[in-house]
């Protein structure tokens, strides 16, 4: 077996990384061949489910990752060292963010890699930061993106008749700048946010149990708030002062648009789902765990390959329209399956993934 790329490594959170890359794939899978609401009323509730959450999880990751890469620089406030994990964030940031545009380009209008790496740009200007000034930021950019979203037009350059499905003019200046910023599938305002709380519970003693035990709670805590808030508030407003669209615009807590109460409820619901994660591979760690972990070192080659392996089977059986959200679970898990599988058998070799290779070579 290869030998662990890092000892210091919390594995909890590759395994977190392989759940929220499996709940990626049923969300993709489903909206590639249309299937989202046809199915059984549980499996649609299964599908909402994981719609927006799963991405949410992986943006998180991504900034505790991030935390925990440049822990000595923040520690020390070293000059030379907080550069230099600058310029390293900025190198994969830029790469992540290619390698985005090229999957746009192909057709992938869904992507997130795009989004990540621009996250990522951003978040290594805010390194050095305190906690406290990453929360008040954090703040600011929730205040802000909801006022963005209540003062102009959120489906602005969406296709009239595919809304939420085709982009008009996203390769002009304008509809780029927009889409990115906006009103895209993941803008930088307000996603940015799960980014900078994953770099605020990175910068935690994550090894520390009765810390964990605090954050799932408050978490858990945090869900059930912003859930039921979100409930009674659409109730109120649509008696006396609001349509029932305008009051889900406002206080859903689904993805579109991803208003304060989306990102507070799927902020929760990522850290209990990281905390839980972490726990379960430190007491019930056995090959299926081992399995996903290896899996979630390879994120980044596994989603880069569901858009070209996963959808190009889909592409030469002729699945891509008018599915059944049954058929398109099952081919998500079986896809899923596979990347285990294809983990296992590539970690026995090498230490990190095709695209993981190239990431650490490149900023290197």
């Amino acid at each position: 077996m290869a030998k662990r790329v890092d000892d210091r490594r919390i594995e909890g959170l590759d395994f977190a990384r392989a759940l929220a890359m499996f709940g990626m794939f049923i969300v993709n899978f489903g909206v590639v061949t249309g299937s989202t609401k046809n199915g059984l009323t549980w499996l649609v509730a299964l599908q909402n489910l994981f719609e927006g959450r799963a991405s949410a999880v992986f943006v998180m990751l991504a900034g505790i990752g991030t935390a925990l890469m440049t822990r000595q620089a923040r520690e020390t406030k070293d000059p030379i060292l907080l550069r230099k994990n600058r310029l390293t964030l900025w190198k994969r940031s830029l790469l992540l963010f290619v390698i985005g545009i090229v999957l746009y380009a192909v057709g992938w209008t869904g992507d997130i890699l795009h989004y990540y790496g621009v996250y990522m740009f951003v978040a290594a200007c805010l390194i050095a930061q305190s906690k406290k000034m990453m929360m008040f930021i954090i703040g600011v950019i929730l205040i802000l993106s909801q006022w963005l979203q209540i003062q102009f037009n959120y489906l602005a350059g969406w296709h009239p008749t595919y809304v939420l499905l085709e982009y008009l003019d996203f390769w002009t200046p304008a509809g780029f700048i927009r889409n990115l910023l906006f009103n895209g599938y993941h803008p930088l305002f307000p996603w940015i946010c799960f980014f900078l709380i994953g770099m605020v519970i990175g910068s935690l003693d994550l090894t520390n149990r009765s810390l964990r035990k605090i954050l799932s709670v408050m978490g858990l805590l945090l869900v059930i708030m912003t859930e039921t808030f979100s409930t009674l508030f659409i109730k109120m407003t649509t008696i006396h002062f609001l349509d029932v669209e305008s009051a889900l615009y406002l206080f859903n807590t689904g993805p579109i648009p991803p208003n304060m109460m989306y990102v507070l409820s799927n902020s929760a619901s990522a850290i209990v789902l990281i905390v839980g994660s972490i726990y379960l591979v430190e007491t019930c760690k056995n090959k299926v765990i081992e399995a996903l972990i290896f899996t979630g070192q390879l994120s980044l080659t596994h989603y880069v390959g569901h858009v070209f392996i996963g959808i190009g089977i889909l592409i030469v059986f002729q699945k891509l329209e008018n599915q059944t959200l049954a058929f398109s679970m099952l081919y998500a898990c079986c896809y899923f399956v596979g990347c285990v599988l294809v983990s296992v058998w590539w970690r026995a070799k090498h230490c990190r993934g095709p695209l993981e290779f190239l990431m650490r070579k490149w900023s290197s």
